[in-house]
């Protein structure tokens, strides 16, 4: 790891302001968790490391009227604790619960959450984000990932990138309508759904986030609509590890919405699946909503477990929604 300035101003738009003096140059730390491993093996080299731990405003957990709004500073074990959360959202709580580490329940933010960086092992090894740089001089540019060993990899949405989202709490927030509150230099502002936040790169020079280098998300605002909600992840093991695929099922008057994590390179959202559960779940629509969620996907060489995966994770999901409250 490089030598690297550190800052970490108690003020957001001082922290942005230090962000927009170095473009390009500078990276934001929420809790640290995936942003110094990242610089420890290499896949980013900041000058500049931008702390948010000091900045209260983008902290804790508030009603506003009748929605929530959660700062994106917020660590996931205040998440896990809120009893308003624990009550209106237990799509929420399962993430959170899902996660395991008692170090990444300390430390580790909303936001953090949201933005980490994919897991994907040729990623994470120096190869790229579309894992197309094995920097050997008869590489051919194709990913490695389509051939090579792909068992966790997306089935939906690959054709271009083939890592999948890392986010535990970005499936339920889409499920449940979410918006980030995103702040940008001179106090500017914007509101976008969460779904939004994501996108697929066609390049390994791209995020996979929308935000510019000098933009923070401050806040998370969830909508009162009372909607049933349930999440359900299939994990190798117990412990610190990510899901292999996760669903989240939210239940409003107007209709269903389900959404997929850790089989493409966005959250991905199943609009046949929700069509399918209506306003009325029970095992036969869960069913039914489980295999229309895997409908049109194209398994890698070693993924196409994940398909069965799906099915089974929409249906539990729906289950769970429909047995909350």
């Amino acid at each position: 790891m490089k030598a690297f300035e550190y800052a970490a101003p108690g003020d957001l738009d001082d922290a942005i302001a230090m962000l927009s003096d170095a473009p390009g140059d500078s990276a934001v730390m929420a809790g640290g968790t995936d942003l110094v491993t990242s610089m420890k093996q290499g896949l980013v080299s900041p000058n500049r490391v931008v702390s948010l731990r000091n900045v209260k405003a983008i902290n804790g957990i508030q009603e506003a009227g009748p929605d929530l709004r959660i700062g994106a500073a917020t660590t996931l074990g205040e998440l896990l604790g809120h009893s308003l959360v624990a009550d209106l959202y237990p799509s929420i709580t399962t993430a959170v619960k899902g996660i395991g580490s008692p170090q990444l329940m300390s430390v580790g933010t909303v936001g953090g959450d949201l933005l980490q960086a994919p897991r994907c092992w040729y990623y994470r090894n120096g190869m790229g984000l579309l894992a197309d740089d094995a920097g050997a001089a008869n590489f051919d540019g194709d990913s490695m990932a389509v051939e090579g060993d792909n068992r966790y990899h997306a089935i939906f949405d690959n054709k271009t990138a083939q890592f999948v989202s890392a986010s535990s709490l970005a499936p339920a927030l889409i499920a449940l309508g979410a918006n980030a509150v995103v702040r940008g230099p001179k106090k500017a502002e914007r509101e976008i759904a969460v779904a939004d936040l994501f996108r697929t790169p066609s390049s390994s020079d791209e995020r996979e986030h929308v935000l510019k280098g000098n933009e923070v998300i401050s806040h998370i605002n969830i909508p009162a609509s009372g909607a049933k909600n349930g999440t359900y992840e299939v994990r190798t093991r117990q412990g610190l590890d990510w899901p292999i695929v996760t669903a989240s099922v939210a239940i409003a008057s107007s209709g269903a919405k389900v959404v997929l994590g850790h089989v493409a390179p966005t959250p991905w959202v199943s609009d046949a699946a929700g069509k399918a559960l209506g306003g009325k779940v029970d095992e036969t629509s869960a069913a039914k909503a489980g295999e229309e969620a895997a409908n049109g996907a194209t398994p890698l060489s070693h993924n196409e477990y994940k398909v069965t995966l799906v099915k089974v994770a929409v249906k539990r999901a729906a289950m769970a929604a429909a047995a909350h409250g």
